[in-house]
């Protein structure tokens, strides 16, 4: 189970784009997420005339390390740590994550 997931509203904490917030879009690879919006770098793309890709100048979302970003906690109003716990009892026990700051738990 992963601390961040694809659909994660988060903050980034460190790099260029700090302060900044956006919902994860997808993982790349084991330690890199792709935030909407942020990280955004203009890119020399050369045209490709057999995908029909035209040649110019784009604005293209780069992939951050997942340790710059924090999950938002939208009742603190601040990005929280997360821990994990099991609820419920026996077998019908699940892993949820929660909010290190106030116990609330993230998925569900």
């Amino acid at each position: 189970m992963k601390r961040i997931r694809k659909g994660d509203d988060v903050i980034v904490i460190a790099g260029k784009d700090k302060g900044r917030r956006g919902t994860v879009s997808r993982i790349v690879g084991e330690d890199r997420v792709l935030v909407e919006g942020v990280n955004v770098v203009k890119k020399h793309q050369k045209p490709d005339p057999n995908n029909g890709v035209p040649g110019g100048v784009v604005d293209k979302e780069m992939p951050l390390h997942i340790s710059n970003v924090m999950l938002w906690n939208a009742k603190a109003e601040k990005g929280d740590r997360i821990g994990y716990r099991l609820e419920g009892e026996g077998d019908a026990a699940r892993k949820v994550r929660y909010f290190k700051s106030n116990g609330e738990v993230v998925d569900g």
